[in-house]
Formats: C-alpha cells, sequence, structure tokens
C-alpha cells in the first residue's frame, strides 16, 4: 500500500539488530527466551528517517505523512522530527499515541485514504480522529520485562503485588497505565474479552500476541461470546515485545466516527 517502515533496532548485550530487516519476529522470541538480561530497543537515527523521506520525495512525492509510535513511549517521533525539520519539503510527521496493531490500523487507514486520492490536509485530519477513537489493551504475563525497560508509567501500582497478579496495561492514552490485575491469565484473557462487550459498536478489531501459545484459546474465547469481528490476528514485533514480554495478549480496536 505504499507504506514504508522506518524500524528501530533491538540489542541483545554486544549484538544489535534491525527489526524486521536482520531479527525476525520468531527469532527474537526464541533468543528472549534464552537471555538472562532484557534486550534494549533504539530508535532509528534522524539519518534514517532523512533518507526515506528524499526517496518518496526524489520518487515524486508532493507531501509525506510519517506516523509514529507513540512519543510517550519512544524517541523515534524526535528523529522523525529532526529529519523533517533538516528538509526543504512537506513533511508532516505525526504522533499515533499508539503501538502495535492500534498504530498498524491509523496507518492502513491513512494509505487507503492516500490510494484514493485525498490530499494530505484530508488524511491527517482523518488520523487525528484514528487516534482519538484507537483504543489498545494487553494482557502481560509478566510485569518483568516493562519495569526493567522503564516504560512502567502510571502502572507503577502494579509493582507492589506483580508477583502474583495478571497486570492488564491501557495504552490507548499513549502512556502505559494500569486497567486491572486478574489472579490467573485464563481472567486476565477474560477480562479483554468483557472489555470489548462493554462497546455496542467498533471497527478495526486486532488481536495481537507475542507468541503467546494460548493465543488460539483466546480468539475462540473471543468468536464465542462477542459480537464484533475480529480484523486481524497478528504477533507483537521485538520492539513491542520486548517491553511487553513474552507470552502478552492484546486488542487494539477503533470507536465508530
Amino acid at each position: 500500500m505504499g507504506i514504508e517502515v522506518v524500524p528501530l533496532s533491538i540489542r541483545f548485550g554486544d549484538e544489535e539488530f534491525v527489526d524486521r530487516e536482520e531479527l525476525t519476529i520468531e527469532n527474537f522470541y526464541e533468543r528472549l527466551e534464552q537471555s538472562s538480561d532484557l534486550p534494549e530497543t533504539s530508535a532509528p537515527s534522524p539519518g534514517r528517517f532523512e533518507q526515506a523521506f528524499r526517496r518518496h520525495l526524489d520518487a515524486g512525492a508532493d507531501s509525506i505523512i510519517c506516523i509514529n509510535l507513540s512519543a510517550g513511549l519512544s524517541a523515534t517521533m524526535q528523529s522523525a522530527r529532526t529529519a523533517a525539520d533538516s528538509l526543504d519539503a512537506d513533511v508532516r510527521v505525526v504522533d499515533s499515541r499508539s503501538i502495535t496493531a492500534g498504530l498498524g490500523t491509523i496507518v492502513l487507514g491513512a494509505a487507503q485514504l492516500a490510494a484514493d486520492g485525498a490530499d494530505t490536509d484530508t488524511i491527517l485530519a482523518a488520523v487525528d480522529s484514528m487516534i482519538n477513537r484507537t483504543r489498545i489493551f494487553g494482557a502481560l504475563d509478566t510485569l518483568d520485562n516493562l519495569k526493567k525497560g522503564g516504560r512502567i508509567g502510571s502502572a507503577q501500582a502494579m509493582l507492589g503485588t506483580m508477583l502474583s497478579v495478571k497486570p492488564i496495561i491501557d495504552i490507548s492514552s499513549g502512556e502505559v497505565e494500569e486497567a486491572s490485575k486478574q489472579r490467573t491469565r485464563r481472567k486476565s484473557l477474560a477480562w479483554l474479552r468483557d472489555k470489548l462487550n462493554e462497546f455496542p459498536a467498533i471497527e478495526h478489531l486486532a488481536v495481537m500476541h507475542g507468541e503467546a501459545p494460548d493465543i488460539d484459546d483466546f480468539i475462540s474465547m473471543l468468536e464465542g461470546s462477542i459480537s464484533h469481528k475480529i480484523d486481524r490476528v497478528e504477533k507483537i514485533g521485538p520492539v513491542i515485545g520486548t517491553h511487553g514480554g513474552p507470552r502478552v495478549a492484546g486488542i487494539a480496536f477503533q470507536l465508530p466516527a
């Protein structure tokens, strides 16, 4: 759909990999299970963004819309803005206030509008609407990765009892906030199901997971008890997987306009 991804990087000790170019999702989770230390993630350099922008401008683009993962969780948007400011061109840098499938849905919507011939301002207005209507929740199997990675945000209150609960986080604001604490994995997945049933109408429901072995059971749970259609099932990539941890499962969707 004419979408280019400027990837982040993941570092295991002295080894650094460019997401999806040098490290697959499957290899990442294998390494994560075997590693005693939490990998580190790093935003793309402004130069990497500038190269991408120039490619599209040289190919004849009149303007570029760059939609980034939440600025509250990553320095990626800062790099994109630095690159955009260095160019004498119409490059619009947007904070999605979302991650993973939530961000993906926004980007897909923008790309479809572009393909349909919408102008830049029309696409940006639609993107802004989608950002405000996007909701994303994740059921963590462990809080260790989020704690070690420093992305805990206002979910700090979970730490006192993290050994005895399965935390659920709400990232709808672009930062990590506590949504619930459940005693078992199955109850945490049931909480996600019940959350969906709170909304009479939603759009673009996506289920995502970090190589969760019970993802098929979760999908069956949803299909048997919600009226909403699941549009996509996706694996959470290495960057978000580093902080969400192994076996994380989540839902992303948009409220109707």
